[in-house]
């Protein structure tokens, strides 16, 4: 029988394939898009991960969520450093969510609040991803828009305090393995995360509205 953690990633996969396929991520990494395009999918994932990290504080004690929240994970202050480098210091005046973003974040934070197990699945779609794909993005970011390595711009893709990302991804899969939740929350908690992923493609269908490559 398949562990949790595999059985979460395949059950996903459909999903998954469809966010990194779609258009803006695809002219994005393509190097197609200016850097104004990257800066507005920074201040996307700003709204997401306010809403993953506000209520982080209070899920570290919760049975089920609790050994996920992992301070290294966390990316709201490097991502704020990014939009400072991008926007300038007064970043926060102009950020504006969109309507896809908006419905993202309400939803990772409804289930911090609400659901544990739930948050978890919103946990496990972004910082996994962020851990591996996102590697990708920085190395386009910095080789197409000259952002200085691992620096300004692109320190939301470096995770500083885990040298060891395998290492790290094999325990964080451990810890899926070991979630205490039943049997009927682990498939809730799939659904979940399929949900994440459709929520973040439709951020990337907005996103690929507000900048067609044919502008």
């Amino acid at each position: 029988m398949d562990s949790f953690s595999t059985l979460i990633r395949t059950a996903s996969h459909e999903q998954h394939v469809a966010a990194e396929a779609s258009t803006f991520m695809s002219d994005l990494l393509g190097g197609r898009l200016g850097v104004e395009a990257y800066a507005r999918y920074t201040e996307q994932l700003w709204f997401v991960y306010e809403a993953l990290e506000a209520g982080a504080g209070r899920l570290a004690s919760d049975p089920v969520a609790g050994p996920f929240i992992r301070p290294e994970l966390f990316r709201l202050a490097a991502l704020e450093r990014d939009l400072a480098h991008l926007r300038g210091p007064d970043w926060r005046s102009t950020l504006d969510a969109l309507p896809a973003t908006r419905a993202y974040a309400e939803r990772a934070r409804e289930c911090a609040e609400r659901w544990p197990a739930g948050y978890v699945a919103h946990h496990y779609t972004r910082y996994l991803g962020d851990l591996s794909g996102g590697q990708i993005i920085r190395d386009r970011a910095e080789r197409t828009w000259g952002f200085a390595k691992r620096g300004d711009g692109v320190r939301f893709y470096v995770f500083e305090e885990i040298p060891n990302p395998a290492a790290f991804k094999r325990g964080y899969r451990a810890l899926l393995d070991a979630v205490g939740a039943d049997d009927l929350d682990k498939q809730r908690m799939v659904a979940e995360c399929k949900r994440a992923f459709a929520l973040n493609t439709e951020v990337f269908r907005a996103l690929g509205e507000e900048f067609p490559l044919s502008a």
